[in-house]
C-alpha cells in the first residue's frame, strides 16, 4: 500500500484496519484534491476555480437511513423514537464488509478538529472514497497547524464510501443507503450515498451526543459578534437564512451552522460553511457569492454553461438543494478563532409559508424555550420530491436529525444559560407576507435585516409591543424604516376571514406537534403555547 501526504509518524499510516487498499492520500490540500479527483473524473471546474460537483440520486441528507448501535452505553440515553438503531453485531458485519470493500481502492484521510474550543474539540480522521469529499470535509471542518499533524491521534473515525450498498437484512438497515454510528466505539460508517453533507453531520451528531454531559449545549445555529462585543446565535432550519443573516458586514462571522455554548462562551464547531446557492446573487449575498467562485470551493449540484463554465445559481434542474462548501477564511470578515463570549441575543428564525406569523417578535424565557422545542417552519412546493403546496415542518430544537439525545436535554441546558445571563430572545418570519405560499410575497430581506439590526443594537427594546392575538408573543407596534404594516401580518392579507382561518390553522398544528413534549417542560412553557382564542 502507497501512503501519500502529511500523517502521525509516531503510530506511523494508521488506516483503521483497511486492507490491501490501493493508496491512501493523507492530508492532501486543496491543490492536489483537484488534481486527484479531476483524474478521477469526479468533478469538473467552473469559471472562477471552484470545483463543482455531483451527488448523483442523493441531493440531500438521509435521515431515515441513520442509525446508532443500541448497546450499554446508549440503550439508556439515546432518543430512541428519533434514531433508528442497529445492534452492536449488525454494525460488526457492516464494518467488516466496508473494510472488505475498500480493498483494492485509493483512499483519501483528512486529520481534523470538530470544534474551535480546545477543551470540547474531537479529532476526528475521515477516511473518503472520493477525492472532492476530501476537500469538502476539509473545507467543513477545522484543519489542525502543520506542526500538529504529527503529534495527532484520532478520538473518531468516519468512514465514507458512496459505492458500498448496504443490505438490509444483513445490516439490519432500510435500504442500500447507510449512516450507522458506533458511540462506543467512536466509528461512523457512511454508505451508498455521494451527498458530501452527511460526513459533516455526522460530526455534529457525535458532538449532540458528548458535549450535553459537560455542560455544554451543541447548537443547530449559526453565530456572529458586533464591534461591542454582542454575540448573537440564529437558530433556523435550512432555507430560512440561518447563512446568510449571520453573514453580515458589519459583524464578524463565527460560524454558520453548527456551534456549542459552554460557559467560557459559544464556539464553532466548524471550520467552513455550507450555504445553500440556489438564486444566489452578488447584490443580495455579496459575500456568499464571492465565495462560491473561489479556488477551492466545493459546489454541489450547480449547472454550468457548457462553454463558458459560468455558474448559474438559479437553475434548480438537478435539485433545489445546490450547495457551496468553503472555508470560514473566506468570508473577510470571520472570526480567526472560532470563538466569543456569551450571547447578548437569540434569533430563532422560521419561513413561514403560511404567511401568518409576524416578521418579529420578542419572546420570554418560557416563549423561547416553547419555540426552541418546537422548531417551527415550512416547507413549500418544489423543495421536496412530491410536494404540493405548504405543509409545516416542526424540527425540536431546530435539528431533529442530528439528536441523539431527548430534546428536554438541550432545552433544559439552554434554558438555564438563557436565564443565567438575561439573553434577549426574538422570533423572526423569513417566510411570507400579504399571503400563503403561492398568493403572498417573500418577507423582503432589506426588512428582515432592519429589524435584526434594531434588535442587536438594542434600539428594538425600547419599541412599542402589542400581543399577537394568536402567539401571544409581543411584536413591536412600529420600527424605524419599516412599512408599519409589515409589522401587523393580518393587514398584508387582502381577504382579512382567510388570514383568521390559516392562523386558526398554524395554531392547531403549533398545539398538536407540541403534545410531545408537554410531559418534559413546566407550566409556564405550557402557558406559552399559542390560542386562537386571544383572537377572539
Amino acid at each position: 500500500m502507497e501512503t501519500i501526504g502529511h500523517f502521525n509518524t509516531a503510530c506511523g499510516a494508521d488506516t483503521f484496519g483497511f486492507r490491501k487498499l490501493k493508496a491512501v492520500r493523507w492530508n492532501f490540500e486543496a491543490a492536489r484534491l483537484y488534481e486527484e479527483s479531476l483524474r478521477r473524473g469526479e468533478s469538473e471546474i467552473a469559471h472562477g476555480g471552484a470545483l463543482c460537483a455531483d451527488t448523483g440520486s442523493h441531493t440531500g441528507r438521509s435521515p431515515k437511513d441513520k442509525f446508532v448501535v443500541k448497546d450499554a452505553l446508549t440503550e439508556g440515553t439515546v432518543w430512541w423514537e428519533n434514531n433508528g438503531a442497529i445492534t452492536p453485531a449488525q454494525f460488526e458485519i457492516l464494518l467488516a464488509d466496508f473494510i472488505s470493500h475498500a480493498e483494492g481502492k485509493e483512499l483519501f484521510a483528512q486529520d481534523l478538529y470538530g470544534g474551535a474550543d480546545p477543551v470540547h474539540r474531537v479529532k476526528a480522521r475521515v477516511f473518503t472514497e472520493f477525492a472532492w469529499h476530501s476537500l469538502f470535509i476539509r473545507n467543513l471542518l477545522i484543519r489542525p497547524a502543520p506542526e500538529e499533524i504529527p503529534s495527532y491521534v484520532p478520538e473518531m473515525t468516519i468512514v465514507d464510501l458512496p459505492s458500498f450498498k448496504a443490505d438490509p437484512k444483513r445490516h439490519g438497515c432500510r435500504s442500500e443507503t447507510v449512516v450507522a454510528i458506533d458511540f462506543t466505539r467512536k466509528i461512523v460508517l457512511i454508505g451508498g450515498s455521494a451527498y458530501a453533507g452527511e460526513m459533516k453531520k455526522s460530526v455534529f451528531t457525535y458532538l449532540n451526543y458528548i458535549l450535553p454531559t459537560k455542560g455544554v449545549v451543541p447548537m443547530h445555529c449559526s453565530a456572529n459578534v458586533g464591534r461591542n462585543e454582542d454575540p448573537a446565535i440564529f437558530f433556523g432550519l435550512s432555507g430560512t437564512g440561518k447563512t446568510t443573516l449571520s453573514a453580515d458586514p458589519d459583524r464578524t462571522l463565527i460560524g454558520d451552522d453548527e456551534h456549542g455554548w459552554s460557559k467560557d462562551g459559544i464556539f464553532n464547531f466548524e471550520g467552513g460553511c455550507y450555504a445553500k446557492t440556489i438564486k444566489l446573487s452578488a447584490e443580495a449575498e455579496p459575500q456568499i457569492y464571492a465565495a462560491s467562485q473561489r479556488f477551492g470551493t466545493v459546489l454541489e449540484n450547480v449547472v454550468l454553461d457548457p462553454i463558458s463554465r459560468v455558474v448559474d445559481f438559479d437553475d434548480q434542474s438537478k435539485t433545489e438543494n445546490t450547495r457551496s462548501a468553503y472555508p470560514l477564511d473566506f468570508i473577510p470578515n470571520a472570526s480567526r478563532t472560532g470563538r466569543a463570549g456569551t450571547p447578548k441575543n437569540i434569533v430563532m428564525l422560521t419561513a413561514d409559508a403560511f404567511g401568518v406569523m409576524p416578521p418579529i417578535a420578542k419572546l420570554t424565557p418560557a416563549e423561547a424555550m416553547y419555540h426552541f422545542l418546537s422548531g417551527y417552519t415550512a416547507k413549500v412546493a418544489g423543495t421536496e420530491r412530491g410536494l404540493v403546496g405548504v405543509e409545516p415542518e416542526f424540527s425540536t430544537c431546530f435539528g431533529s436529525p442530528f439528536l441523539p439525545r431527548h430534546p428536554s436535554e438541550y432545552a433544559n441546558l439552554l434554558r438555564d444559560f438563557i436565564a443565567k445571563h438575561h439573553v434577549d430572545c426574538w422570533l423572526v418570519n423569513t417566510g411570507w407576507t400579504g399571503g400563503k405560499y403561492g398568493t403572498g410575497r417573500r418577507m423582503p430581506i432589506r426588512v428582515t435585516r432592519r429589524l435584526l439590526s434594531a434588535a442587536l443594537d438594542g434600539s428594538l427594546n425600547r419599541a412599542d409591543f402589542r400581543r399577537d392575538p394568536y402567539f401571544g408573543f409581543a411584536v413591536p407596534t412600529s420600527v424605524p424604516g419599516v412599512e408599519p404594516h409589515i409589522l401587523y401580518p393580518v393587514k398584508t392579507w387582502q381577504d382579512k376571514a382567510e388570514f383568521a382561518e390559516t392562523a386558526k390553522t398554524l395554531v392547531a398544528m403549533f398545539r398538536e406537534n407540541f403534545k410531545r413534549f408537554e410531559s418534559h417542560v413546566d407550566d409556564a412553557v405550557k402557558a406559552a403555547a399559542p390560542t386562537s382564542s386571544l383572537a377572539a
